[in-house]
């Protein structure tokens, strides 16, 4: 299972809640984003959980998780040289759907029910994608789709769809990118560290 992600530095991460949240105040929730993600990786049936990191490991990075350097380039290189490092089926997630779950991950994951052309996508709320897996992990079925688009989910479908694979969905799930992305995510997984960061900083963010 791989995540990929970015050190929360302030200034650097989830600049889109500013200003309803400070920069410090975003990269906070980054990184209860990331702490969630991490602990539904861990929480997954797979037999190797590796971060594929933008920047360097800190205090929340728990025992468990192996770290790899991101690749250089676009967001479709970085993601195609994490598909890269696997020579097996691999599923792969963002640090943005903290309200993620190993149950919600499941399909994916269950040995059953992937076969050699098996592909597995996660649509996003905002046009792309919080999940891929690919049972063949091949760079090439990701390099040159554009990313941060609104088309970017359909379009790499239409690049599994077009290679003969078996894309099988998950549901829908809502990237974190604004305030409102923030108190719905926490609203479907109250119980998580990100949910209370949300509640923590309420009053200050509602400025």
């Amino acid at each position: 299972m791989l995540v990929i992600a970015k050190e929360p530095v302030p200034g650097r991460v989830k600049t889109r809640l500013t200003p309803h949240y400070t920069p410090g105040e975003a990269a906070r929730l980054a990184e209860a984003s990331l702490a969630d993600t991490l602990r539904t990786a861990l929480a997954a049936p797979a037999t190797r959980r590796v971060l594929v990191l933008d920047g360097a490991p800190g205090p929340w990075l728990p025992a468990g998780v192996e770290v790899v350097p991101q690749a250089a380039g676009g967001l479709d290189r970085r993601i195609a040289a994490a598909f890269g490092l696997c020579e097996g089926p691999a599923v792969l997630i963002g640090m943005d759907t903290p309200q993620v779950t190993a149950d919600l991950l499941a399909p994916a994951l269950d040995a059953a029910a992937w076969d050699a052309r098996t592909a597995w996508f996660g649509p996003a709320a905002d046009g792309g994608f919080w999940c891929l897996g690919l049972a063949d992990p091949d760079p090439a079925l990701l390099v040159g789709v554009p990313m941060s688009t609104p088309e970017t989910g359909a379009r790499q479908r239409e690049r599994l769809v077009a290679a003969g694979l078996d894309v099988r969905d998950l549901p829908v799930l809502r990237d974190v990118d604004t305030a409102e992305d923030a108190r719905l995510a926490a609203a479907e997984a109250p119980d998580g560290r990100f949910a209370a960061l949300v509640r923590e900083l309420a009053p200050a963010g509602a400025r």
